[in-house]
């Protein structure tokens, strides 16, 4: 902002942080009052624009009554699963399509495009015929292969762009010193590309976390489902418990917040330290 002094140039930057702070945290603010009020004042009085710390042992005594670790637990297993997976195959796949040379390459990139364009909803009947021929129905297993499916293709182009961009005279100069291929993407490829392989977890790991269609649908097993489907299973025909509802999605929020704070650092690492030198 040229033209104006320091101070009110520092001032409006802090004044926009600060209602960009503001509008991102309202939700939870939000999410927190609501879970602290009971479900007598939300449906009669209605709610106040504050948490009311009074209602919490109420509120901890209707979450100790639902399954609710379990159900974290298992939607983390969902989404570290998918991450991984997703990593591990994007990063063969994206080097395959940024190094090598074969027939069909064109049309099996254009596939794995594709399938960002086919909705999950369509493909649900066909998904649950061959779960039930594998024996992957009501398995944490089959939920991770299923969500890899839509995640993998989206790794695997943000890992490839990365890797074109990467000098293949680095890749040259370790083959000459006999480093073996899967050493050079592994040991010195990867690395570089450390801020590309961020981004391709976030989108991986909260394909996983958020997954909800396929796990009401392949799950039987309570003990079995995610925290998407424990919430939406407090839905009821009369009367929803809004408190513990809000409660229950705070808490399923949290990790999620915390698992991207800690992916942004590692960017911004990745980014200072992963430049390449001639």
């Amino acid at each position: 902002m040229t033209g104006f002094p320091k101070s009110v140039t520092r001032l409006l930057h802090a004044v926009l942080v600060l209602a960009l702070v503001i509008f991102g945290g309202f939700p939870i603010y939000w999410m927190a009052t609501t879970a602290l009020s009971l479900n007598s004042e939300l449906y009669n009085t209605g709610q106040v624009p504050w948490p009311q710390l009074g209602n919490l042992p109420a509120m901890l005594a209707d979450l100790v009554q639902l399954p609710l670790m379990r159900w974290l637990v298992n939607t983390g297993i969902i989404a570290v699963g998918t991450t991984l997976l997703s990593l591990v195959l994007g990063a063969l796949a994206g080097y395959a399509l940024s190094r090598f040379r074969f027939h069909g390459k064109g049309p099996l990139g254009f596939l794995m495009f594709m399938t960002q364009v086919v909705p999950e909803a369509l493909i649900l009947v066909p998904l649950y015929a061959m779960f039930i021929t594998l024996g992957l129905l009501n398995s944490l297993l089959g939920l991770v292969i299923a969500n890899v499916g839509f995640s993998l293709p989206v790794a695997a182009f943000i890992i490839k762009g990365a890797i074109d961009a990467v000098p293949y005279e680095i890749e040259e100069s370790a083959a000459v010193d006999g480093c073996p291929r899967i050493s050079v993407l592994t040991m010195i490829v990867l690395p570089i590309i450390a801020p590309s392989l961020a981004a391709a977890a976030v989108i991986s790991f909260f394909a996983g976390w958020n997954e909800y269609l396929f796990a009401a649908t392949f799950l039987r097993d309570r003990e079995l489902w995610p925290a998407s489907v424990g919430l939406a299973s407090f839905i009821g025909q009369y009367e929803t418990p809004l408190s513990a509802v809000m409660g229950a999605a705070l808490i399923f929020s949290l990790p999620a917040v915390v698992f991207f704070l800690l992916i942004q650092r590692k960017i911004v690492a990745g980014i200072t330290a992963g430049a390449v030198k001639g």
